[in-house]
């Protein structure tokens, strides 16, 4: 009866916090489209004269720049944010703000620690809270998590601009508004909110504790709630202690686990929203809205149900599994918000984690690397709903081929150009996924710690992780060495940056083409029809390019325990 009466009040928890997240969707959608509308309005009335004081002093004019100008802007700049995190980071033992006397980062930490943050990803190889000093917390890597974001925006307002037939705008423009429009206000709201649940905010060094048997505790602490704020608004991910969301500073309880949930999901599940007023069609972006909501509660169902079942192994000997599988979990929190976190922070791409996800069931760990592989499940920060959008694209290209006609995507006709681009943005993910987790099997096996199909899965999810924008990691895999930094490294740079200028290519194409007029004969994507077909699309694509892999990993795995 206690077991039965835990499980109804998780999955009522679960059902509360997803109600939060749908009525808070609408709003913040509308909202985001205003606050990236280049016309009149009372958000450019109130936030307009702070902004024009930041173009003058920085030189930035407000001019609409073409899709190319606006992908060089975009990849130009990131790469000089990248080189300024580099080099703090490399000399962070000779800057103030260390109290622990942190020493420089290794070189090729620092080059995988610079790209991870500014690709939205912040894996990290290092623990947080004896790998970086308070300077390079709060200066570079804060930064780099503020900015980050604000680029994945800027992108998906350049996107839809351009599907609906519109200038791409102003990489700059569309950066700084980002920034002070939606994360910055949000953060400071958000850390204040952390500080009252129990989070701490402090500049002093790590205390130092007695225990009880006499021996000395040095306890890590810091100003924890800001970072925290924009780790999960931001969708990145990254810890400031070395657990993560596990840590009780981190996500002292269940407010905190709450807060942090709503968070990650505050943005990307408004960003349909946000296309359906800019597209002029509220409709269409209901309906994908829906369906990547359709999607999250699969994910969700199959996740609570495999931890709930316990592990196998351990139920065959009789071992009482009435709370599921805890190996891994925190006791503050319990199976359910654990595994329900590892959906969420998977499917918004924000890689922070509250449990372990090495210690996940095997259909447990597998639903985190189809959240990542699919990249749809709202996903993160603006990239996601650009790759959701892309797979409307194809699935109104495919929906054309069946009935014979020109297939076109709000009044605009896909062809040949726009389809090759695509297939090429398709093929990205797959390739810096597969063939790197192949060398890692054949060539540093020493590194996975578990031998078999689990060891396969380890490193998959590692890169899966790197090229999805997620960061989170199955921790057993030993990354800590210059392989698993650079090769990383390599893959969060190639699969941040290569699929935004293919879309956004993609994007320019559609815009300098005629609009043309409804007919009977188009095909409605603002129907369950559509809604249907764009669900079966991003499924049927995401199975056969992974497929095989899964069954080489956690489907053998479970089918052996």
């Amino acid at each position: 009866m206690e077991g039965s009466f835990v499980t109804t009040i998780s999955i009522l928890a679960i059902a509360v916090t997803l109600l939060i997240a749908l009525a808070l969707a609408k709003p913040v959608g509308l909202y985001l489209a205003a606050a990236f509308d280049y016309g009149p309005n009372r958000l450019n009335r109130i936030y307009g004269p702070f902004e024009r004081l930041i173009y003058k002093v920085s030189g930035i004019r407000e001019e609409n720049q073409s899709w190319k100008t606006y992908a060089v802007s975009l990849i130009a700049s990131n790469a000089v944010m990248i080189l300024l995190v580099y080099l703090v980071l490399r000399f962070q033992g000779l800057l103030p703000l260390n109290p622990a006397g942190i020493a420089n980062m290794e070189p090729t930490l620092a080059f995988n620690t610079a790209i991870s943050f500014m690709a939205n990803t912040d894996l990290q190889h290092y623990s947080g809270e004896s790998g970086v000093s308070y300077l390079s917390q709060i200066s570079v890597l804060v930064f780099a998590m503020f900015v980050s974001p604000a680029t994945g925006l800027a992108l998906v307002m350049a996107f839809i601009r351009g599907l609906t037939g519109r200038a791409a705008g102003n990489f700059f423009a569309d950066l700084i508004r980002g920034l002070t429009r939606v994360l910055l206000p949000v953060a400071f709201v958000s850390a204040l909110l952390f500080v009252f649940t129990g989070v701490p905010q402090t500049f002093e060094p790590a205390a130092a504790a007695s225990t009880l048997e006499g021996a000395q505790q040095t306890i890590a602490r810091g100003p924890v709630a800001s970072f925290l704020a924009i780790k999960e608004l931001g969708n990145n991910g990254g810890g400031f202690l070395g657990v993560n969301s596990a840590h009780p500073f981190e996500n002292p309880n269940g407010l905190s686990n709450l807060l942090q949930i709503l968070l990650m999901l505050l943005v990307t599940s408004a960003l349909p929203f946000a296309y359906g007023k800019m597209a002029g069609s509220v409709k269409q972006g209901r309906v994908l809205f829906l369906s990547m909501f359709m999607l999250l509660l699969v994910m969700t169902t199959v996740s609570l149900t495999a931890e709930s079942a316990g592990n196998p192994a351990l139920n065959a000997l009789g071992i009482d599994h009435s709370q599921g599988s805890m190996e891994g979990k925190e006791v503050r929190l319990g199976e359910a918000q654990s595994a329900f976190y590892s959906v969420i922070t998977t499917a918004a791409e924000t890689g922070a984690v509250n449990t372990m996800h090495d210690t996940l069931t095997p259909i447990g760990g597998l639903v985190p690397l189809a959240n990542m592989m699919l990249n749809t499940v709202f996903g993160g920060m603006g990239v996601g709903f650009v790759n959701a959008l892309m797979y409307a694209i194809i699935a109104v290209f495919l929906s054309g081929l069946m009935v014979g006609r020109t297939p076109e995507f709000l009044g605009r006709k896909i062809e040949g150009k726009e389809m090759k681009l695509i297939a090429v943005t398709l093929l990205i993910q797959p390739f810096l996924i597969l063939v790197p987790t192949a060398i890692a099997l054949a060539t540093h096996p020493e590194t996975i710690s578990n031998p078999g199909f689990h060891g396969l899965t380890q490193a998959l999810y590692e890169f899966t992780s790197a090229a999805a924008n997620n960061g989170s990691g199955f921790e057993g895999l030993g990354d800590a060495n210059a392989f698993w930094n650079i090769s990383t490294g390599i893959v969060m740079f190639l699969g941040r940056y290569l699929s935004m200028v293919t879309l956004l290519a993609v994007a320019g194409s559609l815009a300098a083409k005629k609009r043309i007029p409804e007919s009977s004969g188009t095909f409605r994507t603002d129907t369950a029809m559509f809604g249907a077909v764009f669900v079966g699309v991003v499924l049927i694509v995401g199975a056969l390019t992974f497929f095989p892999a899964l069954v080489l990993g956690p489907i053998a795995e479970q089918l052996t325990l």
